[in-house]
């Protein structure tokens, strides 16, 4: 496995605890449906759902 591979791979991780943390604790407007949502499209898409998370779920 190359060095850039464990970056992008820890990367990933560290966007998906963030969501995950950010979801269970500063986002209380969000019902428990939309909050299981937003933590099973972090996990599944990792970047990307932290990135969607950032522009569509965080207000």
């Amino acid at each position: 496995m190359s060095m850039l591979a464990n970056i992008w791979g820890l990367i990933a991780l560290a966007s998906v605890i963030w969501v995950i943390y950010d979801v269970l604790t500063q986002n209380q407007r969000l019902g428990t449906i939309k909050k299981v949502i937003w933590i099973l499209i972090a996990i599944i898409f990792g970047i990307f759902g932290a990135i969607a998370y950032y522009l569509f779920g965080k207000k």
